[in-house]
């Protein structure tokens, strides 16, 4: 009995950071709420995160932008809150809420997305309410 519960133990501490560890979002910036406009790419419905691509054009012209962002919780919760993995279908024009990667690259934590054709509005709402929207530097056009 005792080596059962050592070996518990054991495997606990050893993996018991690493699933903290992955659940983290430190690498996005929460204190800043910035939005951008393009086109869906992929909707990926998959565990343990929904991820959504996005292709943008800058405003100054020049080649396309791919933005990727994770959405914070699995297609089981999504599923309770009303979503389903054609919520968005690539070619859909949507304007896309985020918290930025704080290492500036395009990207980051999905908040809500604003289908252009319908008004349609997509979003997650898990934790407190989020600080008013500002467009992202370099956004594309609608």
């Amino acid at each position: 009995m005792k080596s059962t519960l050592r070996l518990l133990c054991l495997y606990l501490v050893l993996t018991g950071p690493a699933a903290f560890a992955h659940h983290s979002f430190a690498m996005y910036d929460s204190s800043q709420l910035l939005t951008v406009t393009g086109t869906v790419k992929t909707f990926q419905w998959s565990n343990p995160h929904v991820l959504l691509w996005l292709v943008t054009a800058p405003d100054a012209g020049g080649s396309s932008e791919e933005w990727t962002f994770e959405l914070p919780t699995s297609p089981g919760v999504l599923t309770r809150l009303g979503w389903d993995k054609h919520s968005l279908q690539p070619g859909d024009r949507v304007v896309v809420e985020y918290n930025p990667l704080r290492n500036g690259e395009h990207g980051g934590s999905f908040k809500k997305a604003t289908l252009v054709g319908s008004g349609k509005v997509l979003q997650v709402n898990i934790g407190p309410p989020p600080p008013t929207a500002t467009a992202a530097p370099a956004a594309s056009k609608p």
